[in-house]
This record gives structure tokens, sequence and C-alpha cells, in this order.
């Protein structure tokens, strides 16, 4: 029996990195997932399959969550699939897209950045929520970027992201006393495709030797802690933003 046994989870971004770690770490405590994906079918398709390897029950549906009538065609396949009850909300989906600077924006470039980071945080929780009963937990991904800006280019990543951030308290706040945990983890440097696409070897083998555990992290140690966050051992955490970095920066 895992500590997540017959729960209900909705991860969005699940297709791949962090996304789908968190996934497959939920099913291995016994949840079912629901697992959200937007370009990768073959990635969700791929998370999946590992799930149902381990015996557990998944479900890929594609939705852009940044779009109110892709949202509720999520959620009406979560109902379909597992009933009209979810336990676990992790919302994942997230990007930089590219590194821009102030003058370097546009609209179109404001609105992807913002809408994919913070719309769809707000928006699938809005979703879910009438959907969770006392004991049911949020968990937001934000950002070390959050707290100290981000790296060269990322300032409307890190807005995002601080938005997200500051969400997840207020919300913590509206859904306490309906028995809704919330809270957000803070990534620092985690080995995945976003610092792959995004972040120069360099860069990244300096950032990691300046971290006291002088290493990169991993998804699946992020993964870990949304587990954790996610169960009946957490029932008295709510409202924090939580560092997971190394040790690289403290809140």
């Amino acid at each position: 029996m895992g500590k997540l046994e017959a729960k209900i989870a909705v991860v969005t971004g699940g297709s791949r990195d962090i996304g789908r770690a968190i996934a497959i770490k939920l099913a291995t405590e016994g949840a079912k997932v629901i697992v959200n994906y937007y370009n990768s079918e073959s990635g969700a398709n791929e998370t999946v399959a590992k799930i149902k390897s381990l015996g557990q029950e998944a479900v890929a549906v594609k939705a852009d969550v940044s779009k109110h009538v892709e949202i509720e065609h999520l959620r009406s396949k979560s109902v379909e699939a597992f009933g009209a009850k979810v336990d676990i909300l992790v919302n994942n989906a997230g990007g930089l897209f590219a590194r821009k600077t102030l003058q370097e924006f546009d609209e179109v470039f404001y609105d992807l950045v913002m809408n994919v980071n913070f719309r769809s945080t707000v928006f699938v929780t809005q979703a879910f929520e009438p959907m969770m009963t006392k004991g049911a937990s949020i968990i937001n991904l934000s950002s070390q970027a959050a707290r100290d800006g981000g790296g060269g280019g990322s300032a409307l990543y890190s807005a995002s992201k601080g938005a997200v951030s500051t969400f997840t308290r207020a919300m913590a706040k509206e859904l306490g006393p309906k028995g809704i945990r919330v809270n957000a983890l803070c990534p620092g440097l985690i080995a995945t495709k976003f610092h792959d696409d995004f972040t120069k070897n360099e860069i990244r083998t300096k950032v990691a030797a300046s971290t006291p555990l002088r290493k990169e992290g991993s998804a699946e140690e992020v993964a870990d802690l949304v587990a954790y966050l996610a169960s009946n051992e957490a029932s008295f955490i709510t409202g924090n933003n939580i560092d997971i970095n190394g040790g690289l920066a403290f809140s």
C-alpha cells in the first residue's frame, strides 16, 4: 500500500522531465493519474505506459491548459476516467520559450509566457477545485527564478513564476477552510530538457559547482517532494513555496 493509495491525481505537462517524474512517482505511491500534455503525445503515452507497467492506472489527455475550453476538456476526461473527484492537482505545465531582454518583448511573447505559466495555474485550479474535498492537495510548480529574478533574458518567466508563488499563498488562505492544502515548489537547477534548451553548458557547470551539494538536481528528487506534499504526512503544511535547489539559495 502506497501513501497515496486510491487517490486521483491530475498532472499538467506530464509528458516529460519533471511532469513525467511526478506522474510516475504519484502512481508508484498508489494514485490513479491523469497525464495532461499538449505537444508530445508520444511522451505522454510513454508516461502512461510506464505507470501501467507498475500495475497502476493512468490516462493521457491532450489539452492546452492556457485555454478555458481545453481545460474543460481535461476536466471532463478526468471525470470520465476516474469519477468526479480529484485528490491531487499538480500545476506543472510551463516554459521559458526563449531568452529575451526587455526591448525584445512583444505582446505575443508576453501573452505566451504569462498564459502558459500563470493563467494555466489559475484556471486549472478554478476548474478542479470544486472536485476536491478535505485532505486534497494542490502543488504548483514555481521556480527559484521567482525569488531571484532568474538568469539573463528570463524576466517574463521569472515574473510569471512570481505570480504563481503569490497565487499559491492566496489559495492556501482561501481554500484552507475547506481542508485543501496549497503549496508550491521552487526548483533550482534541475537536469531537464528545459536547461538543455536554454542554459549553456558552461553556465550549468558553474552553477552546479557553486551549489553546496555540488550537483544539479533531478526530476525524481522534485517528484519525491511532490509526493510528500500530496500525502497525509504533510497534513499541516500549506501556503509554502519550498526551495529545492541543493542549497544554492535560501528563503
